[in-house]
């Protein structure tokens, strides 16, 4: 078993770490896209004006409805068959692939943004409307109320949420193996196929999973106490 995770010729070891690291960057990815956008439809869903509310609303039913493969597969194939379309229209032939990882992170992160702004609407609506109104009434601007109190607290309150919309992203992460990008799912079936030590290298795979998601649920832990700390100190300072 240690010379197929081995790091040499004969060995799967260089491949599955990898993989690993295209897993984490494509996860990133699509986080940080999904930040962009559940940031959109939470700003959608609190607002006065209803058609925002209900594009909100829209949003996040069909992104949560819609199961996570099927929406890979629509960008995946729907892409390519623009790109090919755009691409014909300026002389290419043939079939053009969409990029594998820009499209997994694309899907993954809209899917992702769909479940943020649930988060960052909840966090918002966490915070305590007297803050607010008494930042308002000393005539603090409006870009202040958002960097002073807002922002720390939105974030404070959105990073439990947050953890739990991460590991969702990284296990979606898996699905994109469908589009042929070498990512720890696709790495482990590779390596099962070409040794028929499927047990071995599906466990391989499934530690992998684990561990990433440990190390990413300790990293969030000791952001929300460090945060929590600043802002308990932050608000000790001002009385």
């Amino acid at each position: 078993m240690m010379s197929l995770l081995s790091f040499g010729a004969d060995g799967w070891g260089r491949l599955i770490l990898s993989a690993a690291l295209t897993t984490l960057l494509l996860s990133l990815a699509a986080l940080l896209i999904g930040a962009l956008v559940g940031s959109g439809i939470a700003a959608a869903k609190l607002s006065t004006q209803r058609w925002l509310r209900w594009l909100g609303e829209a949003y996040s039913t069909v992104f949560r409805g819609i199961p996570e493969l099927l929406v890979i597969y629509l960008f995946y194939f729907g892409g390519s068959g623009l790109i090919t379309l755009i691409g014909q229209m300026f002389g290419a032939d043939g079939f053009i692939e969409a990029p594998p990882f820009l499209i997994g992170a694309l899907a993954i992160g809209l899917i992702s943004g769909s479940y943020q702004g649930e988060v960052y609407r909840a966090a918002r609506l966490a915070l305590a409307k007297g803050e607010i109104e008494a930042a308002v009434a000393i005539g603090m601007p409006r870009w202040r109320i958002a960097q002073r109190i807002l922002l720390p607290q939105v974030v404070r309150y959105a990073l439990p949420g947050m953890s739990n919309v991460w590991q969702m992203s990284l296990k979606d992460s898996a699905l994109v193996s469908v589009t042929g990008i070498v990512e720890l799912m696709r790495a482990s079936q590779i390596a099962a196929g070409s040794t028929r030590d499927y047990f071995t290298f599906y466990l391989v795979g499934g530690a992998c999973y684990l561990v990433l998601t440990l190390l990413s649920n300790h990293a969030f832990r000791r952001a929300e106490l460090r945060l929590g700390r600043a802002w308990q100190s932050r608000t000790a300072a001002q009385h």
